[in-house]
């Protein structure tokens, strides 16, 4: 099995006497799309800040494919690309011109920089607009023109930090659709505060409050999953379990209060009640579940406000 692309250690960053990330522990595999999920303030960009080496931890270890952000600053960002939130692109420049610029600063040689820019202006579909103004492209084009540079040297990691803001909807579908594409040949970690933009891109979510990391909980194939929400009477999680070993398109996501259970089934409801059933369960009420990660996001920041 290869090694993961991003191993974060008990990550701590104190900025003065505010904690803002609290002994963070996570991994990111190869060709996995991570999304670091929670509210303004929760801190995931200053863990993007610590894994791009903009700042250093107060304690705590990560490591880029194999390289300490600290001890071995230069060689882990060689692995990465990084597009934050505001992107600092140089509207003053053609794009063609911005790729040529930001491939010369990541150590691209000069025989080299021309496949990578035609790659790179390919994979993003940049080539209607490679001649023009960056200050006359939509934001959209900008945002692609962002990920287009992060992608040259071919990084092992690709960092996005709120992607999707300020796009309009077929931009924002062009986006998540890019990322699921770009996850065939590296891995991705991106940030989000709205649950179904991490939902419909990534594998894993990390939910995180406060500076603590709540829960890693495992989505299915993006997101593509139905949520069934059921009541069990008299049962228990390890029964549930043991109740969907049956059927292999079912999985039990969590338990909640109550004896309410949220099961993802491709098939919808009935597969589900069928195998509760035929385990010998009482099923005294089902119905669709918002989506497993907004219910479990729900439950795990119970009792906090924003």
């Amino acid at each position: 099995m290869l090694a993961p692309v991003i191993v974060a250690e008990s990550l701590t960053k104190y900025y003065g006497s505010r904690l803002a990330v609290d002994g963070i522990s996570f991994q990111v595999q190869r060709n996995e799309v991570m999304g670091l999920l929670g509210p303004n303030g929760s801190g995931k960009s200053t863990i993007l800040r610590i894994l791009t080496g903009y700042l250093r931890p107060t304690s705590g270890t990560a490591r880029i494919a194999g390289f300490d952000v600290v001890g071995q600053g230069l060689e882990a960002r060689g692995q990465l690309g990084y597009v934050p939130e505001d992107v600092p692109l140089y509207t003053q420049m053609r794009v063609n011109e911005f790729l040529q610029f930001m491939g010369r600063l990541r150590g691209l040689t000069e025989a080299s920089l021309p496949a990578a820019i035609s790659e790179a202006i390919e994979r993003l579909s940049l080539g209607r607009v490679r001649t023009l103004l960056i200050a006359k492209l939509s934001r959209g084009y900008r945002q692609r023109v962002a990920i287009a540079q992060a992608l040259l040297g071919k990084p092992k990691l690709l960092v996005l930090d709120e992607p999707t803001n300020g796009l309009d909807p077929r931009q924002i579908i062009e986006v998540r659709e890019l990322i699921r594409a770009l996850s065939r040949d590296l891995s991705v970690l991106v940030t989000s505060h709205i649950l179904a933009e991490i939902e419909r891109v990534a594998h894993r979510a990390a939910i995180l409050l406060d500076g603590k990391l709540l829960s890693v909980h495992t989505l299915s194939e993006a997101g593509n999953g139905t949520c069934i929400r059921v009541r069990v009477h008299g049962s228990n999680e390890a029964a549930i379990r043991v109740a969907l070993q049956a059927a292999p398109d079912l999985r039990l996501v969590h338990s909640l209060p109550h004896e309410t259970y949220i099961i993802e089934s491709k098939q919808g409801a009935a597969p589900v009640v069928l195998a509760l059933v035929h385990a010998g369960m009482e099923v005294v009420e089902v119905g669709n579940s918002g989506t497993g990660l907004e219910e479990l996001f729900l439950r795990l920041t119970e009792g906090t406000s924003r």
